[in-house]
């Protein structure tokens, strides 16, 4: 029997799955437990197919040809990649690379994945074909695992700033280790591993980003609205940005804090995908023009250009790459205890002593967004007025800002529900911006916070 080909699924695609004799269907469970077989079929249709992913929820279902039915080739479709088999488990595993170099033991229930997309292969960078599946690369396998792996964090965090998302930065960083692994015998050390990773998992993000809408946030959409229930909307049509734990070493999480504020990463999705690519090379990690050049196979003049435009728009929102941002002191500790007790407290006297005026406060997926310190009172206890005896739970910082676990009073009447991700934004001893998180089934697990607080 044929190796069982795997496939995300794109739901509009079925049609185009069940064409190519695509066979079974496998999901994943919550958690790191493996894929488990959904269905099979031996004459798979549309209509069976849309019926056996029923109750399947947010999970991404996977379709799998177990070599019963007629082949497909990895080269003869963009919906078959190599990120895919970084997903399934280790007895179904693309032969030959490691599990731990399509996610770190553990690491997978933080980063759970999202409905697949197509890749596309417009403005990548040129480079040998490193994900030829028939390779017969033998490197050393411990040592390979253990290079790849000092480089992972900052791979994710540079993924990130051009993505936007952390799971889709997680998928974009296991394609780059399966690519780099399936091509390593054709690395021969002509540069150095690091450079030629990230020349990897810059194709692998132009990839993504490309053909699809940018990521935002509600206030790259219009203008603050007023505070009452009737303006809360979802737009089904609109990716969000989505908040990055910073677990990192705290040294270069002090270095990038301000390079991934949800701010900066939101302005850099305003770019052209080369141009975010050269800015974030240039600016955040401090890369010569001539290794952004030889990285992007292009000249030191076009990278400059890029830059400077690169610049100019992110001026236009008033941010810059070369912008610090102090690390929290005593005071803002003290200012963060306090807000914790006034909001499990439920307290707006001594809120209202603890937001600047002009704060602002959004909520995605809802496109609503307050400003002012008034309107923001007024919706806590107005339409918000739910979120009266939560408690709220300190968890790692959130692109470099502080974060909490909002838990609310359980409908059952018996221990606290998940809520929402507070990220808190700080400046002159006064919190300026919220950003409620409210997607609590994929960004709790993300940051270590439980689904269920016990009274």
């Amino acid at each position: 029997m044929a190796r069982p080909q795997i496939v995300e699924s794109v739901r509009r695609d079925v049609e185009i799955l069940i064409a190519a004799g695509f066979d079974a269907i496998l999901f994943c469970n919550e958690g790191d437990r493996p894929y488990q077989l959904k269905a099979t079929f031996a004459e798979p249709s549309v209509e069976l197919v849309r019926e056996a992913k029923r109750g399947c929820g947010d999970e991404t279902p996977v379709f799998a040809n177990t070599g019963s039915s007629r082949p497909m080739s990895e080269t003869s479709s963009p919906l078959l990649t190599a990120r895919s088999w970084g997903r399934i488990s280790r007895s179904t595993a693309a032969p030959g690379i490691p599990s731990t170099l399509t996610g770190r033991a553990g690491s997978s229930p933080r980063y759970a994945r999202r409905e697949g997309h197509r890749s596309v292969t417009a403005d990548r960078v040129p480079w040998p074909a490193v994900h030829d599946p028939s390779s017969t690369v033998t490197p050393d396998v411990a040592k390979l695992e253990d290079q790849l792996e000092q480089h992972r964090a900052e791979l994710r965090a540079y993924c990130y700033r051009m993505l936007g998302s952390p799971f889709e930065a997680e998928d974009a960083v296991q394609e780059t280790f399966i690519r780099a692994w399936r091509g390593f015998e054709r690395f021969e050390g002509r540069a150095a591993l690091r450079s030629w990773l990230y020349r990897i998992a810059t194709n692998v993000s132009l990839d993504m980003v490309n053909g699809r809408e940018r990521q935002a946030r509600p206030m790259d959409l219009g203008p603050a609205r007023e505070p009452v229930g009737s303006n809360l909307n979802t737009l089904p049509e609109v990716t969000w940005i989505e908040p990055f734990p910073a677990d990192g070493d705290p040294a270069e999480v002090a270095v990038s804090r301000e390079t991934i504020r949800l701010a900066f990463v939101a302005a850099l999705q305003h770019l052209l995908p080369r141009q975010r690519a050269v800015l974030i090379l240039c600016e955040v990690l401090r890369w010569k023009a001539t290794e952004v050049a030889e990285l992007l196979d292009t000249s030191v003049a076009s990278v400059n250009s890029a830059l400077q435009r690169a610049r100019a728009t992110l001026e236009e929102s008033n941010l810059s790459a070369a912008d610090t941002s102090p690390s929290l002191d005593q005071g803002d500790a003290e200012l963060l205890a306090r807000y914790v007790q006034a909001f499990e407290q439920y307290d707006m006297d001594a809120l209202t002593s603890l937001i600047r005026e002009d704060a602002t406060q959004s909520m995605p997926p809802f496109d609503l967004w307050l400003r002012g310190r008034e309107d923001i009172l007024r919706w806590w206890v107005g339409p918000g007025a739910g979120c009266r005896g939560s408690r709220v739970i300190p968890t790692v910082a959130a692109n470099g800002s502080p974060a909490f676990g909002q838990y609310k009073p359980s409908d059952s009447g018996s221990g606290y529900d998940p809520w929402a991700l507070q990220v808190l934004e700080i400046a002159e001893g006064r919190i300026v911006e919220f950003t409620f998180f409210l997607d609590t089934a994929r960004v709790f697990p993300l940051f270590g916070l439980p689904m269920r607080l016990e009274s």
